[in-house]
């Protein structure tokens, strides 16, 4: 029998045996970087003359990887591929698609340290928050594994005298998966292995800044005997391949995080039915968010501070549920105000490579340029109370950066800016509040600080976000346990670690014999 799902326990740090684990981990990876990696169809591995390199956001001369970039043809060849290969896969049984993903978390637990040191390297990340992905990823691989499990026998219907009904899920196709950098392993292995263990193929077209940790995922799917052409591995840049492969009739499902317009500009196109094609395209969109931490004249204000700035500022700001925004009654908003500034600016930033640094780099030069442009225009509207400046010439550091009295229309207050800067928004109730909160077109992540029950309560009911937090940051959504997607501009709500989500990867189909 398979043990009941269980999260994955996060790395203590502090034990020495974890500390050299992770720098021996960190030493291995740091010799292998540098190499040259293909693309893979079916199972056949090809090195393309036209390449482009992964490099460390935090030591820009530091290479990572070489990746082949795939044409226009290769990424037409890949779906063809992946198409043939779904005519087989699609009848492997469920539980047995299932055992590919426990394998694979397996692997993926025993090789959890060297898995982390390459998003250290690859995307800049600390040791705690390269931990976090890594055990998100196991998380995403036992979870889907058992709800495949779950869901893959038929479904209960209402009995009717003479007739045998069944009621079953089956998969849909192939899957174009187009995963983010910020959680390169996490979400990239989520929607991938959510695709597969529902009986689709899939084309990985992985992040340009984060291809290598989305490579050793590959490796792994290798090793446990996925067959050839389930799993395709096309990096390469999205502007020149993206359309291809959302175009192409035979994508029947693009699976997709990332940023607003691009997310808008893949809906539009899956809307358009090309030649060839007999289905309506069906779209996953995790796209941006604006999220705020709410605290009202009743809250915890250490509690609420020591929220506000791990949820700004972890992984540099660069979460979609990171908190953008701190919306404070004016009643305490002074004391959050000075605990908020206290806080960061005991924040260690530089290289992650380091034990006990809280914020590494982000991830390039066209974030850092953006970065900086907000916080010039959040100096304009609010006080900047601490940060605001570049960090390290040696990579894209930015220090983090807290601005007060920020008008809930300004610009910072308004835009995702994927950054640490925290605007800092005053309000003269809960209404108010309640007001700002929801007052942007995304709804992903939110948090409330309060001890008012009848706050909190008004909270649940109307704070419009999809992920919605009481009295703990808006950051840190754990699979099985907070479901995680959400409302208007923020994406299709696809609840992704939830139990609803691999009914988005697979149609029902009813079936009725009558004796």
């Amino acid at each position: 029998m398979l043990p009941e799902f269980r999260n994955e326990p996060f790395t203590d740090f502090s034990r020495p045996e974890n500390r050299t684990a992770m720098e021996e981990a960190l030493k291995k990876v740091k010799s292998e970087l540098g190499k040259k990696y293909p693309v893979v169809i079916g199972g056949v591995k090809t090195f393309t003359n036209e390449t482009f390199d992964s490099i460390n956001p935090g030591r820009t001369s530091e290479i990572i990887g070489t990746f082949s970039k795939v044409d226009r043809e290769m990424a037409n060849k890949a779906i063809e591929t992946a198409a043939s290969a779904f005519e087989s896969w699609r009848f492997v049984s469920p539980d047995q698609r299932a055992r590919y993903l426990l394998k694979a978390a397996a692997s993926i637990r025993r090789r959890k340290f060297e898995f982390a040191a390459v998003m250290v390297y690859e995307v800049s990340k600390s040791w705690a928050e390269a931990d976090g992905d890594i055990a998100e990823t196991i998380d995403f691989l036992e979870f889907y594994a058992r709800e495949m499990m779950r869901i893959g026998s038929p479904q209960p219907v209402t009995s009717y005298t003479g007739e045998e009904n069944e009621l079953y899920y089956i998969p849909l196709g192939v899957c174009a998966v187009i995963p983010p950098w910020n959680f390169p392993c996490a979400i990239m292995a989520g929607m991938t292995s959510a695709a597969i263990v529902a009986g689709n193929t899939v084309v990985l077209k992985p992040a340009s800044t984060s291809p290598y940790i989305a490579w050793k995922f590959f490796e792994v799917m290798e090793e446990v005997s996925l067959p050839a052409g389930v799993l395709n591995f096309v990096p390469g840049d999205g502007g020149a391949i993206g359309d291809t492969i959302i175009d192409h009739p035979k994508t029947r499902l693009i699976a997709f995080t990332g940023s607003k317009a691009i997310g808008l500009r893949i809906q539009e196109r899956a809307a358009k039915v090309n030649p060839g094609q007999i289905w309506i395209k069906r779209t996953i969109l995790e796209m941006g968010g604006k999220d705020f931490i709410l605290v009202d004249e009743h809250g915890d204000i250490e509690a609420a501070a020591e929220g506000i700035v791990a949820a700004a500022f972890g992984f540099q700001g660069q979460k979609c549920s990171a908190c953008s925004r701190a919306i404070v009654h004016e009643k305490v908003y002074d004391a959050i105000v000075e605990k908020v500034v206290a806080r960061t600016k005991t924040l260690k930033v530089g290289n992650p490579e380091e034990y006990g640094v809280f914020m590494g780099a982000v991830i390039d030069s066209k974030a850092h340029k953006s970065i900086m442009e907000y916080v010039e225009s959040g100096k304009k509207d609010g006080r900047c109370l601490t940060g605001g400046k570049k960090g390290s010439e040696e990579g894209y550091f930015i220090e983090p950066t807290v601005i007060a009295d920020v008008p809930p229309t300004a610009k910072i207050a308004c835009e995702e800016i994927f950054g640490p800067v925290l605007a800092i928004i005053k309000c003269k109730s809960f209404d108010e509040g309640i007001a700002i909160a929801n007052g942007t077109e995304y709804g992903l992540t939110g948090a409330l600080y309060t001890s008012n029950r009848a706050h909190l309560e008004r909270g649940r009911r109307e704070l419009h976000c999809g992920n919605l937090y009481l009295n703990r940051k808006c950051t840190g959504a754990l699979v099985g346990v907070h479901p995680f997607g959400g409302f208007n501009m923020s994406g299709t709500d696809s609840k992704a670690g939830g139990r609803d989500y691999l009914l988005l990867f697979t149609q029902a189909k009813s079936v009725s014999e009558r004796f």
